[in-house]
């Protein structure tokens, strides 16, 4: 045998790199060696750079700056699985940092993290991929690539994860979604529901926590809600609820429970599982705010049931709901406050609550927080309505001044809130009148002035409530609160409209208001609406026809008719026919015109002028009120100055008063300013009209029956207005003449009625119909064409004699104050016809 010769080992080719052991102490360069295109090396630098990460967010920061972040985002998808293990790693650490985030955003790296949720991948791959997915989705425009990409569904199946790591990074990314309403519908779609409720079994809260959360948010939908109690869900979260431990979660599991009582099915579920007593109990025994609460919410929600709020008071609900008003957290004692309002359905419990709930909702209205006193309010507001003795209540626990004082809050639901209540108050006439006393009047104005309907509309309504009398309607006119109620008139907005005008309407109650509503343009608009078809209404018809009512003067100028009814008394003025758009204009600013060839405004007034006073002088400041010299030294007459008495008293006080008069004397006289004889404009007096009224009274009036004073009073009128003339000799009767010389004598369009001697049909009518209405002679005024007027009136018709006795409907006349005055022409006839017309 040969002897064995020993192979000899083959040298390395000439071209191989011996190993190189590398111990790096810079981050830099392992960075480097992320772009080495051995596998060995990546993985090492990968692991390497996780730790460097993990030590901080300068460390996070250092790694962007070194521009780790790109190639890292390359080697998530990688071959090799330790490769692709150890970049996400550090991709799912380095997505806590904000600008890495911002850089991924640009870099599109969604696709490629979402990838690595396959189920071929192992849990690490997983853990990372999906903390990634938590941060990134903390933003909108990462929420929306995640869906885009299809991220959501391996999301919800990483719910069933063994990891618990997994499983709460893929809860948090979810709740981040679901944020967005359309999200909800694709995770009750993916069969979602049922997964997040199996994560209530979870030994980690931070689990269970984050599938409550996620579950509020789902249950805001109706359909998700029906899903969740298909699922046995509302007994898995009552059943939670009964563990003490878990007390820290009760908070979200009772706001879910408080969102699917909304729906009718899962109150009777819950009520038959007994979740209701349990929901109570929080409220009752709970320490925390947030499940209080929560509570309080879940309350106000089933109260929407009848037979649940009758439940609610068998167990004394209002006691609970009373007390969480006075626990020092705002949010309770809002959610107290919206339970209280909705169990005012009940009207037991609506009583129970005027002792021991109106009192701290009073107080509540002064509250710093927006949302308590617009609860509290709305609480009031439904405890008051229909309810006096709770109005009562609010009243005598001083509830008027905050909640006037509401009504210049910022928030529009507390000022709609706190005018109803007033509104409510209001329809006891004891309330209404302390109420309009603290000034609601000029709070009202504001409210008025809103761009919130809601507030525009109850501001109306509360106008119309408090301006039933004379005093709130005179209230409103001088705050100004006319000019903004006469702009809602022409809203857009059907109840806005339709509550203004019922306002206008119960204003329109008095002349003063009337005419100072025409004069600001209501009736303008009020006749615009009613001549359209689609803002029309019965509300808009009532105002025209109340504010036509209380201002005679434009009704007859618009209608041409005056009813028997309708008594003309001091102011009243015809101006002739105008056309139902026409600008209304006062008597006022008609009497302040530039004479003109129009037909002159006939005006009726026998009210002497008031003396006009002057502001009171520091020495009449000194005069005690009871002294008389006060009340002399107001008036402008040099009489009533002389007529001074000395008061009765001490010589002391005698030489006072003499002192007082001296510097009286020296004051100068009185002379009113431009402004203020604007403001001291009144009415002209008629004397010749005002002895019309005294001589009738003496002669006419004790007359024994009606036609006799018809008769007496036709002859009266004719005899003051030039006499009786034959219809075929009127054009010699130069009655238009004789007016323009009364225009040019008194400056004036405007002339009395009772300064006329030369008057024709219109004139002779409108002095007969004012007569007539000063001695109780029912009749009315009706104007025709071509200066006609004429004056109807009733009387009994006198039975046959066949049948005496007998009760016949009284007749119409027509009284002839022209051609044959006191003559009597029966109604239709042709004496009729031929009076009306030329």
């Amino acid at each position: 045998m040969g002897k064995k010769v020993k192979k000899e080992t083959e040298p390395p080719p000439k071209d191989a790199f011996d190993p190189l052991p590398v111990e790096s102490k810079k981050a830099a360069t392992v960075v480097l060696m992320l772009n080495s295109p051995e596998d060995d090396i990546l993985a090492k630098a990968c692991e390497a750079l996780y730790k460097f990460a993990e030590k901080g967010d300068e460390n996070k920061a250092s790694l962007l700056g070194l521009g780790a972040v790109e190639p890292l985002s390359k080697l998530i998808s990688h071959n090799d699985k330790t490769i692709r293990k150890n970049a996400t790693m550090v991709f799912g650490s380095l997505s806590a940092h904000g600008e890495v985030r911002k850089l991924l955003r640009k870099l599109d790296v969604i696709s490629s993290v979402i990838a690595r949720l396959s189920s071929d991948e192992d849990a690490v791959i997983h853990e990372f991929a999906t903390l990634c997915l938590a941060f990134m989705s903390a933003e909108s425009t990462s929420k929306v690539q995640i869906l885009e990409h299809g991220g959501l569904e391996p999301l919800i199946r990483l719910l069933a994860s063994p990891d618990p790591d997994v499983k709460k990074n893929s809860v948090e990314c979810i709740f981040h979604l679901v944020q967005d309403f359309q999200t909800r519908a694709a995770v009750r779609e993916l069969n979602g529901i049922p997964a997040l409720l199996e994560l209530l079994k979870s030994e980690y809260p931070i689990i269970q926590q984050l599938a409550l959360k996620t579950l509020v948010i789902l249950t805001y939908d109706v359909e998700s809600r029906i899903v969740l109690r298909d699922s046995q869900g509302l007994d898995k979260l009552i059943e939670l609820m009964q563990v003490k431990e878990f007390g820290d979660l009760h908070v979200d599991a009772l706001l879910v429970v408080a969102n699917c009582l909304e729906d009718n099915d899962a109150v009777q579920v819950i009520q038959q599982t007994g979740g209701l007593q349990k929901i109570l109990t929080f409220a009752e025994t709970s320490t925390l705010h947030e499940v209080q609460k929560n509570a309080a919410t879940a309350i106000a929600k089933s109260a929407s049931h009848a037979e649940i709020r009758k439940s609610f008071h068998e167990q004394d609900v209002e006691k609970t709901l009373s007390t969480l008003l006075g626990v020092d957290n705002d949010g309770v004692k809002a959610a107290a406050c919206l339970a209280i309002a909705v169990m005012c359905e009940n009207q037991a419990s609506k009583d129970s609550f005027r002792k021991q709930g109106i009192p701290q909702l009073v107080r509540l209205l002064n509250s710093d927080k927006g949302d308590v006193k617009e609860g509290a309010a709305l609480a009031l507001a439904n405890l008051t309505d229909s309810n006096l003795g709770n109005a009562s209540a609010v009243f005598e626990n001083e509830g008027v001044d905050p909640l006037i004082r509401l009504l210049a809050d910022k928030i529009d639901g507390a000022v709609a809130n706190a005018a109803t209540v007033l509104i409510n108050m209001a329809t006891q006439e004891n309330l209404r009148t302390g109420i309009q006393c603290r000034g609601v009047m000029q709070a009202i104005v504001e409210p008025l002035q809103s761009t919130n309907t809601i507030v525009q509309n109850k501001a109306a309504l509360t106008v119309a409530a408090m301006a039933c009398d004379v005093y709130g309607r005179t209230e409103l006119r001088n705050a100004g609160g006319l000019i903004p109620l006469i702009n809602l008139l022409s809203s857009n907005n059907e109840e806005v409209r339709r509550s203004a005008c019922w306002a206008v309407q119960v204003c329109a109650n008095d002349e003063p208001t009337a005419v100072e509503l025409c004069r600001l343009g209501a009736l303008e608009i009020l006749q615009k609406i009613n001549m359209s078809a689609s803002r029309k209404s019965n509300f808009s018809e009532a105002a025209q026809s109340k504010l036509l009512d209380s201002h005679l003067s434009i009704k007859y100028s618009l209608s041409g008719y005056l009813s028997s009814v309708d008594i003309i008394t001091d102011g009243f003025f015809d101006l002739g026919r105008i056309k139902a758009d026409a600008k209304v204009l006062s008597l006022e600013e008609l009497s302040k015109q530039e004479i003109n060839h129009k037909r002159p405004v006939l005006l009726i007034s026998a009210k002497e002028p008031e003396l006009i006073s002057r502001p009171v002088s520091p020495v009449e400041e000194k005069l005690p009120p009871e002294s008389p010299d006060r009340h002399a030294s107001s008036s402008l007459s040099k009489s009533s100055t002389k007529e001074k008495t000395v008061s009765k008293g001490r010589i002391k006080g005698r030489k006072e008063d003499d002192k007082l008069k001296e510097e009286e004397e020296l004051q100068p006289p009185f002379k009113p300013t431009v402004e203020e004889e604007k403001k001291l404009w009144q009415i002209p007096y008629d004397p010749h009209f005002h002895s019309y009224i005294n001589e009738i009274a003496k002669t006419i009036l004790p007359l024994h029956n009606t036609k006799q004073q018809v008769e007496a009073l036709a002859k009266f009128v004719s005899e003051k207005m030039g006499g009786a003339f034959e219809k075929e000799q009127l054009h010699n009767f130069s009655w238009e003449l004789h007016v323009s010389e009364l225009k040019l004598a008194l400056n004036s369009n405007v002339i009395p009625i009772g300064r006329i001697e030369k008057g024709i049909y219109y004139h002779r009518a409108l002095l007969f119909k004012a007569l007539a209405d000063r001695i109780g002679i029912s009749c009315s005024l009706v104007r025709g064409d071509y200066n006609r007027a004429w004056n109807e009136i009733r009387l009994p018709e006198e039975p046959p004699q066949s049948t005496p006795g007998v009760l016949l409907p009284p007749r119409v006349y027509i009284v002839d104050l022209m051609h044959q005055p006191g003559h009597l022409l029966k109604a239709d006839s042709p004496e009729v016809m031929h009076y009306q017309s030329i």
